[in-house]
């Protein structure tokens, strides 16, 4: 069977000659998005943009994605050898490229322009183009990325149709060409290598005045639409025309004469032995120089960055190597020594001297003045299909004079530094490198060692490539220590490299030049004072990842200064701003980095900026929490630390997304404080902590910080820290139904607030103490407790605890099947939780009224009671009820019959449950989904 998919005109695909129906405009254009991208991963973020934007994206946007992708993988369920996968970042539709029109007619134009100027070339463009319908990507919903890509396909084929007729002329094809070239000239009537062929082409056929009026009417459209002359070649060809020079008739006559050829320039160092993945990066750099015309247009230039050790030579080299086919008249290269510690940047005049050199001008003929010598490279490569490759750039304007001014060059420029003046003076493509995934660190490690010998320690190898974190030259390093030493166990390079300490030592190869210490230390050397300071600073804050707001108190700095300077070290590669306004260092870079601010600040100066960072935390966390939970018990906070900013957060919404975005830093920041011994900062971390865990099913968190608040509080001298932090452990040792655990700390946050006479505290214990029982099955042992808690509740006089305690005892009343008073109290608890707008409580009782209502019979009301708890549960962002409510709901809609719908609220809780790691619940929602599917199936 033959697959067929095709974009160079209406979206189609085929199988045998029998189209296959895709469905709607815009599953056209996810097809058409995937088939661009073959084989290749496309994130879901992607697709929203070029599927959907700049029209307004659906509610759902992802689920939306989801669902669309499903409806294409099931249109193409009829195409052997076509499958669309899906992946932790997006999804790729894994075909044959040569199925797709697109991808043919790039591989037939490449084989035209490695295949000079043959018949074999007109063969290939004359395919090429033959497979063009129309319209690229028509019929699809009209995206900003359709235009973009239907706009560099429309000049693609204008570029092969451009290369096809030079060709045609120089067969003298020139009179069968006339009335296509008028045709053409008339769709593009400022096209002036265009204009040349037509011209061209009428002086061959004997119309030497018409060649001459058509270049007249040329030029007066340029100077009044454009405000220009024609072009030099332009200008060139009308004088020879204007002349009738004899070449111009014969075009084979002129070979052969003319001065002798320069010689080919091979500079390129050898390829790198062992280069492995960057696939990703290597199809881009493909991308980029598919994408060029053929002539005009600007020179292709790539701007390859990322830190010291990522990779960036290999990279440029490999893929100039790999494409020297489309560079027949050579290489230029040039190592810049940006970073060179032992001395200063390689020079202009030495730089393009090499460049003369090679290019086999007489030394005597070269000009003395430094600009005269740049204008002579360029004219030697004016015109030439060369590679030049510009390694280890400092600047942009240390590359810029080395720029040719020819499009038919291709330039690669490496540099730390992200040469941000190279993409927005000269149009340079940028290309960063980040570290490699984890597959092809150890597909490395693999060509290096042999896999005999990496299959045989396997855990010595997870710690290798760990411990490397993805920099190719660590990693590298690493390989050449094992293969001096071959009978040594892996085992021995993987301990040294798991002592942080030791670290850096163990990646030296022993070649001072190339231990990775002095690698960094070339970028880090290049940064202003201040830059270098924050560089050793920002390496003590907790968390994989900072913000600027955190950055701006670690520092002690305004926002703008930190910004400035976080943009300084992001442009020397030292940190990666991953999403916008947040930074990372990559593992071994902080190493280094910790060892530099150790030898330049104090530990007094170290722990200042640790504390700061630590009070932004605490202080933007105490007050996210305030507006996530107004009716929770405060906790007085000491004054931060001088030169604290706290970020000011708008609203709950805010709040909690702030939560989401720094939860890893503020587990991060609550276990420095534990490793400081800086207690009260421990409990209040936990403290601060705990609504965003209990909404997001963040169980395993909350166990540990209030394991670390317990030991903290033990050596405060407020009695309510500990009665605290032993109330909250019970309830997280409760939640993961460790049930003797939960009682031991509960009875202790008990006996403890009896002995302070703290009612209010003895009023909560109690009502943890009957959650925690309910788990354990014990409903009457529970209403016990909470019977008691809205007793002491109604005495403190405190109307938002009672109405918690009345729903307490209403749910406890219904599990023991006592649903009249069960109600009567829940009604209650809606009442007064409405009347002081406890948002949560209400949701929570409005839960219980539905269970309430779906055990007796009234499943209407319990769907409309659990649908308007979901609803608040969703405001509040409080994912981990959401799913227990979801996983109720269902119930009454089996009773009534409504299937679709509970298999809908079932799916979503089994997929929130397994979010927050709550299998057992997972799997019982996924066991009801499978028997309702069977029921569905019976006759």
């Amino acid at each position: 069977m033959t697959v067929e998919f095709r974009l160079l005109g209406e979206v189609e695909a085929a199988v045998d000659g029998t189209p296959i129906t895709i469905g709607f405009a815009q599953l056209r254009c996810l097809l058409a998005v995937l088939l661009v991208e073959a084989n290749h991963i496309v994130s879901a973020d992607q697709l929203l943009d070029r599927a959907w934007r700049p029209h307004r994206l659906p509610r759902h946007p992802r689920a939306a994605v989801h669902q669309r992708i499903a409806l294409v993988r099931k249109a193409l369920a009829t195409a052997p050898g076509v499958t669309i996968t899906t992946h932790p970042g997006g999804y790729r539709l894994v075909a044959d490229p040569q199925l797709v029109d697109l991808h043919r007619f790039r591989a037939l134009a490449g084989q035209a322009s490695a295949g000079g100027h043959g018949d074999h070339a007109v063969t290939s463009l004359t395919r090429a183009l033959g497979l063009w319908r129309g319209e690229p990507l028509a019929g699809v919903t009209d995206t900003a990325w359709v235009g973009s890509v239907r706009t560099t396909l429309l000049q693609q084929r204008h570029a092969a149709e451009l290369d096809l007729t030079d060709l045609r002329l120089r067969s003298g094809q020139h009179a069968t060409l006339l009335a296509e070239l008028a045709d053409r000239v008339e769709r593009h009537p400022l096209d002036e290598r265009l204009a040349g062929q037509y011209l061209l082409a009428l002086y061959r056929s004997g119309r030497q005045a018409d060649a001459l009026a058509r270049y007249e009417r040329l030029r007066r459209d340029l100077a009044d639409e454009l405000g220009v002359h024609p072009s030099p070649p332009l200008r060139q060809l009308h004088q020879r025309i204007l002349h009738a020079a004899p070449d111009l008739a014969a075009p084979a006559a002129a070979a052969g004469t003319g001065p002798a050829p320069l010689p080919v320039p091979r500079q390129l160092p050898a390829p790198p032995r062992m280069f492995t993945g960057r696939a990703t990066e290597l199809a881009r750099l493909d991308a980029i120089f598919d994408a060029q015309p053929a002539a005009g247009g600007a020179v292709t230039i790539y701007a390859i960055g990322g830190a010291g050790g990522i990779g960036k030579t290999w990279l440029a080299l490999h893929w100039a190597h790999a494409h020297l086919d489309r560079f027949p008249d050579g290489q230029l290269h040039v190592d810049l020594r940006g970073f060179d510690p032992a001395g200063q940047p390689v020079p202009l005049v030495t730089a393009v001297r090499g460049f003369l050199d090679s290019l086999g001008v007489d030394p005597a003929t070269i000009p003395i003045d430094p600009d005269a010598q740049v204008g002579l490279y360029r004219s030697l490569v004016a015109g030439k299909r060369m590679v030049i490759v510009l390694d280890n750039a400092r600047d942009t304007e240390q590359v810029r004079p080395l720029l040719p001014g020819s499009p038919t060059c291709t330039v690669l420029v490496t540099s730390r530094h992200h040469l941000g003046g190279l993409v927005t003076a000269h149009g340079a493509h940028r290309v960063d490198l980040d570290v490699v995934p984890e597959p092809e660190a150890r597909l490395l490690l693999t060509r290096h060692l042999g896999h005999d010998r990496v299959a045989a320690e396997p855990e010595a190898v997870d710690a290798l490539v760990a411990c490397c974190a993805g920099l190719p030259l660590a990693l590298g390093i690493v390989a050449a220590r094992a293969t001096r030493h071959p009978g040594f166990p892996l085992a021995v390079f993987a301990d040294e490299l798991r002592d942080q300490s030791g670290r850096l030592d163990a990646l030296d190869p022993g070649d001072p030049r190339a231990t990775l210490r002095t690698v960094l230390s070339w970028s880090h050397h290049a940064l202003s004072e201040a830059a270098e300071v924050a560089f050793g600073l920002l390496s003590l804050a907790p968390g994989p990842d900072i913000g600027l707001p955190a950055a701006a108190s670690l520092l002690a700095r305004s926002s703008g200064t930190a910004r400035a300077l976080l943009n300084e070290l992001e442009n020397a590669c030292l940190v990666q701003q991953h999403t916008p306004g947040r930074y990372r260092m990559h593992d071994l870079i902080r190493l280094y980095a910790t060892e530099y601010a150790t030898r330049q600040h104090s530990p007094a100066e170290r722990d200042a900026a640790l504390q700061r960072a630590l009070d932004f935390y605490l202080h933007t966390a105490h007050a996210a929490d305030r507006l996530v939970d107004s009716g929770r018990p405060a906790v007085r906070l000491e004054a931060p630390a001088p030169a604290t900013q706290p970020h000011e957060l708008p609203d709950m919404a805010a709040a909690m997304a702030w939560f989401e975005t720094e939860h890893a830093n503020l587990v991060a920041a609550r276990q420095a404080a534990v490793d400081h011994a800086w207690l009260p900062s421990a409990w209040q971390l936990a403290w601060v902590l705990t609504t965003f865990h209990a909404r997001r099913g963040h169980r395993q968190d909350d166990l540990s910080a209030w394991r670390a608040a317990v030991a903290a509080a033990a050596h405060l001298p407020d009695h309510a820290a500990g009665v605290r932090a032993h109330r909250y452990l019970g309830r997280a040792y409760a939640e993961l139904d460790r049930h003797e655990d939960a009682s031991r700390h509960l009875d202790q946050a008990l006996a403890l607030a009896e002995r302070h006479h703290d009612v209010a505290e003895q009023a909560l214990a109690h009502h943890q103490l009957a959650r925690a029982w309910e788990r354990r099955e014990d409903n009457r042992r529970a209403l016990e407790h909470a019977t008691r808690a809205l007793e002491l509740c109604r005495a403190l006089g405190r109307p938002a605890w009672e109405a918690n305690a009345l729903n307490g005892v209403g749910w406890l009343t219904s599990r023991l099947g006592d649903y009249a008073t069960a109600r009567d109290h829940c009604l209650a608890a809606l009442t007064l939780h409405r009347r002081h707008d406890n948002t949560g409580g209400e949701a929570d009782t409005l839960d219980s009224l539905g269970h309430i209502d779906h055990h007796t019979g009234r499943h209407d009301r319990a769907i409309d009671h659990y649908r308007q708890a979901l609803t608040l549960f969703r405001r509040l962002g409080n994912t981990y009820e959401s799913a227990a409510t979801l996983d109720r709901l269902g119930h009454p809609y089996v009773a009534l019959g409504h299937h679709e719908q509970a298999r809908a609220v079932w799916r979503e809780a089994a997929e929130l449950y397994g979010a927050h790691g709550r299998d057992a619940d997972a799997t019982e929602v996924r066991q009801r989904l499978a028997t309702l599917d069977d029921h569905a199936g019976q006759p």
